[in-house]
C-alpha cells in the first residue's frame, strides 16, 4: 500500500514536470523559433512521450505473463504502436517535395544572387536579353526596309552603321553593370560616388589616361600598373587578383569599354604608372 502511495506521488510529480516541459517547448517553438504549428505540436508530443518513459522507469513491476496471454499481449502491443504511427501519418500533413524545394529556392536564390557567381549569372542573363532585343530591332528594321537606309546614312557621315553604335552602347551599359556587380565602388569613386576610404584612385578621367588594352592589363594583372600616390595600397596588394577567374573575356571587355568612356578632365584622376 505504501508502495502504491509512493508511486502515485512519483506519477503526480513527473506529470507536473512533463507538463512544464511541454509548455516551455511550446513557447520556445512558437515565439522564439517561430516553428509552424505542426512542429509545435510534435515537440509537445515528444515531451509527453518522454514523460511516459520517465514515469515507467519507477513504475511497479507487473506480473509475469507467459503462454497464450504473452502472445496476445505482444500482438496487442504491436497493434497499438502500428495504429499510432498510421494514425499520425494520416492526420499529420504530408509534404510535397516539389513544394518544399520551392520554399528552399526562395530562401537560397537571394543569397546566391549576392555571391560572385550569382552576380555573374545575372550579368550574363542581362547580356543575353540585350542581345535578343538588339536582334529583334534589326529584324523589324529589315522587315520595314529601313536597315539599309540607316546604314547608308551612317556611311555618308563616316560612321560604322546603326548596329555597331547600338552594340557599343549596349557594351558600355553592360560594363557599367559589371562595375556594380564586381563592387568596384568599394575602392574607387566615379561621379563622387564610391569608397569613402583611400583604397583606390578616382576613375572619372581614367579614359584620358589609359588605353583600353592598358586597362585590361591592369584588371588581369593588378601588379602591372600603379596609380600615382597609391604606393602604400599597391604594396599591400589591395586590388584583388581574381577577375581573370571571375569574369569572362566578354565581361572584361565590357568593363573596359565603360571605363574608357570616363573622360571628365575636371576631376583629378591619379596618373597610372607602368611597373
Amino acid at each position: 500500500m505504501a508502495g502504491e502511495r509512493s508511486f502515485v506521488g512519483i506519477l503526480i510529480k513527473r506529470l507536473f514536470l512533463g507538463g512544464v516541459a511541454a509548455v516551455i517547448l511550446l513557447l520556445l517553438t512558437r515565439f522564439v523559433f517561430h516553428f509552424p504549428p505542426v512542429f509545435q505540436f510534435m515537440f509537445v508530443l515528444y515531451a509527453g512521450l518522454g514523460t511516459v518513459v520517465f514515469i515507467l522507469l519507477d513504475a511497479p513491476a507487473v506480473s509475469p505473463v507467459s503462454g497464450l496471454k504473452a502472445l496476445v499481449a505482444l500482438v496487442v502491443f504491436y497493434a497499438v504502436i502500428a495504429g499510432t504511427f498510421i494514425a499520425g501519418a494520416h492526420f499529420l500533413p504530408q509534404y510535397d517535395p516539389t513544394v518544399e524545394k520551392g520554399k528552399i529556392d526562395k530562401i537560397v536564390k537571394p543569397k546566391l544572387a549576392a555571391t560572385d557567381k550569382g552576380k555573374m549569372d545575372e550579368l550574363l542573363k542581362r547580356s543575353v536579353e540585350l542581345n535578343t532585343q538588339s536582334q529583334a530591332i534589326m529584324k523589324r528594321l529589315e522587315a520595314l526596309g529601313g536597315a539599309d537606309k540607316l546604314k547608308a546614312a551612317e556611311g555618308d557621315k563616316g560612321g560604322g552603321g546603326a548596329a555597331p553604335k547600338a552594340a557599343a552602347g549596349d557594351l558600355v551599359a553592360i560594363g557599367r553593370e559589371q562595375y556594380d556587380l564586381q563592387e568596384c565602388y568599394n575602392c574607387h569613386k566615379i561621379g563622387g560616388k564610391g569608397s569613402v576610404k583611400k583604397r583606390g584612385p578616382i576613375l572619372d578621367n581614367i579614359g584620358n589616361l589609359m588605353k583600353a588594352e592598358e586597362m585590361k592589363e591592369k584588371l588581369l594583372n593588378p601588379r602591372a600598373w600603379m596609380a600615382d600616390g597609391f604606393e602604400k595600397e599597391y604594396n599591400k596588394k589591395l586590388m584583388p587578383d581574381k577577375y581573370k577567374e571571375l569574369m569572362s573575356d566578354q565581361e572584361i571587355d565590357a568593363l573596359v569599354a565603360y571605363l574608357a568612356t570616363l573622360k571628365d578632365a575636371s576631376v583629378e584622376t591619379p596618373k597610372p604608372i607602368k611597373k
